[in-house]
């Protein structure tokens, strides 16, 4: 058996990933199915058969993966004026390091483009050579776990030769154009595009509709690695091939930026003539040192830039204006338009964004118009405005009433928004969607489908009444078996335990997003101090400027909002601070420390790490400065733990001794 699956694996690399196939089909079936009965015979699976790669039962749901390294955002340039700023700055930090350093200066720079593919990225974690996990991007640091799905590619090895610890590496799932010619040949539902058919089917509970979509992936990077070091790009791409990963043969290397811009003109021209999505390029700085050096802003690498190709743009018909309430009810105008293809993807649906958009691209009398039409940056549908020689067509008739439930509409600027917010369906809808989501209160299990089903059935009008709903109403709902019924009263109960901060946000407070609405938690520490607070003391914390300030007192003040408040705070809603700094041990190494956190580390995220501290009585801040008293540093930390080098500020560098004092501090 063990022969059999290094042969099959061997003759798969050959084929999917090398496309230098030694036997034919039927010899490879042939010996596929002497493994599937030696299985069956033994009831032995070994970790790397490709029998694995045949989807199995129906999950239940995606588990939560935490990855090992942050998966970054790329910061981007639109055109050859940013692509030159990014360069500008990396060069200033170059210099700026060799001055400081000059007995071991970094090199010239140099850099290498790869294509920016258009699928969904994966994360695979190695352990000793075999496949252990695959997850989505999720937001960086979590994602879902979506191994049984990423293991009916064909590309991806299930084992690997580097056999020394842990690996994750980073790719692309895709489904090349001619794959999806062919699958929509005989579907009995075709699929609209490559993206949105590899996204989707990486992310279905049945993996073996993942199977049948026969989707690819193209590996691209080492994020996390127990032992392995690369001094260059080269050297870690060359580590993927060895192992077997299919990495894509567009890699192109240059020492000048202005060679790397013709190069990026020349994909751009050629990228409909390619059998996968593309959206862009990516310019990274070949060097590892460097870009160790150079290390991360909050969002970004420094040392990397995804350059964006002018969105492509097609004519195509304007037929039809809806309007679509949202959860605050401000209107959105959505224009459907004859169906028109743009690189790979159907569009009918475009966002006009509000009236003053209408009438400012001159589409008021755009009805049955000939009109142009983008993807902006390859994926929102946008008008950009009336063909020139087009005439003019029907008005657009702005309403005057809401179109779900019929209320006197208000004009507010270039909006229109509907005021009746006790009995509009979609505003209720989205803000008890809202209330519920991953970022707010974090109702596991809760959906759109959820809420409209509840709000239809049971009544559920505020998000208040959501702590109010009982077994017995959720067993009679349409889909809701005992199970299912018990898990949502479940994850409803656990929410009540959610910090002020999420709280805060839960409620969806005008004009103000997760950054305020944690301002607001750390300064007042208490709901009630919050919703007694005035516009003019507001305004004196930073970032709040008199108009969020203004939206926070209107909005305590309403007294719907405050009715729904008491009603959850009734039901045993405790939206109760992170510990006071004042309540912790003075003699703690962290109490009353000015603490910097840079780098990646391996057993915290950021913000959990930020939470202990400020527990302990720490503050953290996000810039080192003559008052920081310490600098947390973890991998691939940048100009931060440099600066603070310079002038001289503690570092702390060892995670285990981090974790000791942080135990140590209880």
């Amino acid at each position: 058996m063990e022969q059999l699956v290094e042969e099959l694996n061997r003759h798969s690399y050959l084929y999917y990933t090398m496309d230098a196939p030694e036997v034919s089909d039927k010899e490879y079936d042939v010996l596929y199915d002497r493994l599937v009965a030696l299985e069956k015979e033994t009831g032995v699976v070994l970790p790397g058969s490709p029998t694995r790669r045949v989807g199995g039962e129906i999950l239940k749901g995606f588990e939560p993966h935490r990855h090992r390294a942050r998966l970054w955002s790329l910061d981007k340039a639109q055109d050859k004026e940013d692509l030159l700023a990014w360069h500008a700055r990396a060069q200033k930090l170059v210099e700026q390091y060799n001055k400081n350093n000059p007995d071991d200066p970094l090199p010239p720079l140099s850099f290498v483009v790869e294509l920016k593919f258009d699928g969904l990225t994966l994360n695979l974690t190695y352990d000793n050579g075999e496949l252990v996990q695959a997850s989505t991007r999720g937001n960086g640091v979590v994602g879902e776990s979506i191994l049984p799905q990423v293991r009916t590619i064909r590309s991806i090895p299930l084992e690997i030769p580097y056999r020394n610890g842990l690996i994750e590496v980073q790719g692309e799932g895709v489904m090349f154009l001619s794959v999806l010619e062919d699958y929509n040949r005989t579907a009995a539902e075709p699929l609209k595009n490559a993206r949105n058919a590899a996204a989707g089917a990486l992310r279905n509970l049945n993996p073996a509709v993942t199977a049948t979509r026969r989707l690819d992936a193209f590996i691209y990077n080492v994020g996390y690695s127990d032992e392995l070091q690369f001094a260059t790009h080269e050297e870690m791409i060359q580590f993927l091939r060895d192992n077997h990963f299919k990495v894509n043969p567009y890699i192109q290397y240059f020492d000048k930026i202005e060679d790397v811009y013709e190069e990026l003109e020349a994909i751009a021209e050629r990228r409909l003539q390619m059998d996968y999505l593309i959206d862009g390029a990516v310019v990274k700085i070949t060097d590892m040192r460097t870009r160790q050096e150079f290390g991360y802003t909050d969002k970004f690498p420094r040392w990397a830039v995804a350059y964006k190709f002018e969105a492509e743009e097609a004519t195509t018909t304007l037929r039809t204006v809806s309007w679509e309430v949202g959860r605050t009810g401000k209107l959105t105008p959505v224009a459907l338009v004859d169906p028109v293809d743009i690189a790979g993807v159907t569009v009918q649906r475009c966002t006009l964004n509000n009236i003053g958009d209408i009438e400012r691209k001159g589409l008021k009398h755009g009805l049955g118009a000939l009109v142009y039409i983008r993807r902006s940056n390859d994926v929102i549908p946008e008008i950009l405005g009336k063909v020139p020689d087009s005439p003019d067509g029907e008005e657009i008739v702005f309403p005057t009433h809401c179109p779900s439930c019929g209320s006197l509409l208000e004009e507010k600027g270039a909006h229109l928004f509907c005021l009746n917010r006790l009995e509009c369906k979609p505003q209720l809808i989205g803000r008890i969607t809202h209330f519920a989501s991953r970022d707010a209160m974090d109702i596991e299990t809760f959906s759109v489908a959820t809420a409209e089903q509840l709000y239809q059935e049971l009544g559920v009008r505020d998000p208040s009444d959501l702590y109010y709903l009982v077994f017995d109403q959720l067993i009679g709902l349409e889909r809701f078996g005992e199970r299912k019924a018990n898990k949502l009263l479940e994850a409803i109960a656990a929410s009540k335990q959610r910090d002020l901060s999420s709280f805060l946000f839960a409620l969806g407070i005008p004009n103000t997003g997760k950054s305020t609405t944690k301002q607001l938690a750390d300064h007042y520490r208490s709901l009630d101090a919050i919703m007694a607070a005035t516009a003019e003391e507001l305004v004196l914390l930073p970032d709040i400027g008199g108009i969020v300030a203004e939206s926070i007192v209107s909005f305590f003040q309403d007294p719907l909002i405050r009715i729904s408040i008491e009603r959850m705070l009734a039901a045993g809603v405790q939206p109760i601070a992170e510990e006071h700094p004042a309540e912790a041990n003075p003699e703690n190494p962290f109490f009353g420390k000015t603490i910097v956190i840079t780098g990646t580390l391996a057993q915290f995220s950021r913000d959990e790490l930020s939470k202990r501290l400020e527990a302990l009585g720490a503050k953290v801040t996000g810039s080192v400065s003559k008052k920081t008293d310490l600098v947390i540093a973890g991998e691939n930390a940048g100009s931060k733990l440099t600066k603070a080098q310079d002038l001289g500020i503690p570092v702390l560098e060892d995670e285990e001794e981090l974790l000791r004092q942080l135990e140590g501090s209880v």
